[in-house]
């Protein structure tokens, strides 16, 4: 997309963290930003002292009617939104599938994944009526490479926020409007707070020894070019590429295995 021609961006999660990076990245290009967040204080904090064209407004991505209300207030404000980003979301609890508590596991789904919808649900209509937009889905480096134990439900969820981004930019390049899967690795967070803040439990140690983590500006500014770029993933963190093609390997030899004991 031709950033200089975004007039307005939608950000949910966006007070924190990638959310937050995002945020600055576009208002940087100049950009009018709503940013929606769960979390009041932090946009008291966070957002309302820089000022500028930035709308501090709550939201629940969970909630439809919320949407709809976010949607009617940041477009009286700001203009059509040109750039939705479904950034919000929560983190892994530790468990395995056989310990999970139910209602976590539909917690998971709903912020992770039916919450990208409703975000999808209220503004890609709008974009393909006007032949152009982009839609950044935030999933992870988890959706792409093996499923990890403990971590099992949140990569579920991540990969389908992935598969929803595939068929919704294949639906939607026909008419000028981009879809990209935002795939990062470890970035600062209050990813850990806002999951405890849902309900979830947080393992004591959630991120893997060794990793590698960014600021949340760092990985903001990489999100904004890859909308320039219409990318349909954006990678965050390309030094981990082995790990996405251990599961493609195991992908081919499966493939491999059926060609040779029952072909086609």
């Amino acid at each position: 997309m031709n950033i200089s021609l975004a007039r307005h961006a939608l950000v949910t999660g966006g007070a924190s963290g990638i959310g937050l990076g995002i945020v600055d990245a576009l208002a940087e290009r100049g950009i009018a930003v709503t940013v929606a967040d769960i979390d009041s204080a932090a946009l008291d904090t966070e957002i309302a002292p820089r000022g500028g064209r930035l709308l501090p407004l709550k939201l629940d991505t969970r909630d439809r009617q919320g949407w709809q209300a976010a949607k009617q207030t940041a477009e009286a404000q700001f203009g059509p939104v040109d750039i939705l980003v479904n950034n919000a979301g929560m983190g892994p609890d530790g468990h395995s599938f056989a310990d999970m508590d139910p209602d976590a596991f539909d917690r998971m789904v709903a912020v992770n994944l039916t919450a990208v919808f409703n975000g999808v649900h209220a503004f890609a209509g709008d974009m393909r009526a006007r032949g152009s937009g982009h839609i950044v889905n935030t999933s992870s480096l988890m959706g792409l490479c093996l499923g990890m134990a403990a971590r099992g439900a949140y990569s579920a969820t991540k990969f389908a926020v992935v598969g929803l981004s595939e068929a919704l930019r294949d639906e939607l390049a026909p008419h000028g409007v981009g879809v990209s899967a935002l795939c990062p690795g470890a970035v600062d967070s209050n990813l850990e707070r806002t999951t405890r803040n849902l309900g979830n439990e947080v393992p004591v140690q959630s991120r893997p020894v060794g990793t590698f983590s960014m600021t949340g500006a760092a990985a903001g500014a990489i999100v904004v070019r890859g909308i320039e770029l219409n990318l349909p993933y954006i990678i965050t963190h390309p030094r981990y590429w082995g790990a996405i093609e251990q599961r493609n390997a195991l992908i081919q030899e499966s493939f491999l295995t059926a060609a040779r004991e029952w072909g086609e």
